[in-house]
């Protein structure tokens, strides 16, 4: 099994920068694929980023240019540098791994406010 715990959410103005963390325990070494997804009130999850193993990054079209993921294996982290904040990033994410086939595991979520 692997647990995941998030942190770093808050509160920031529009244009600001916040800097969420994922911390994986348990059976890292079968971690493959890291994300973060978030969820705004009222709207359907939407997947942010992705990182491979081998440090691979994906991005939605949403935050392509303004987010940043990076994954440290050694310390089993996977971190979303999020710039230039606007109003509609305002959601819980959630940071997902996933340990082998459709063996799925999501953290807690951390809320997100920007304000205008």
């Amino acid at each position: 099994q692997v647990q995941l715990v998030e942190s770093g959410g808050g509160l920031v103005q529009a244009g600001g920068s916040l800097r969420l963390s994922c911390a994986a325990s348990g059976r890292t070494f079968s971690i493959t694929v890291m994300g973060w997804f978030r969820q705004a009130p009222g709207k359907q999850g939407e997947w942010v980023a992705g990182i491979t193993r081998a440090g691979s990054a994906n991005y939605a079209d949403s935050v392509k240019g303004r987010f940043t993921i990076s994954r440290d294996n050694a310390k089993n982290t996977v971190t979303l540098q999020m710039n230039n904040l606007k109003p509609e990033d305002t959601a819980v994410y959630k940071c997902k791994a996933n340990y082998g086939g459709a063996n799925d595991v999501w953290g807690q979520g951390t809320q997100v406010t920007v304000s205008s």
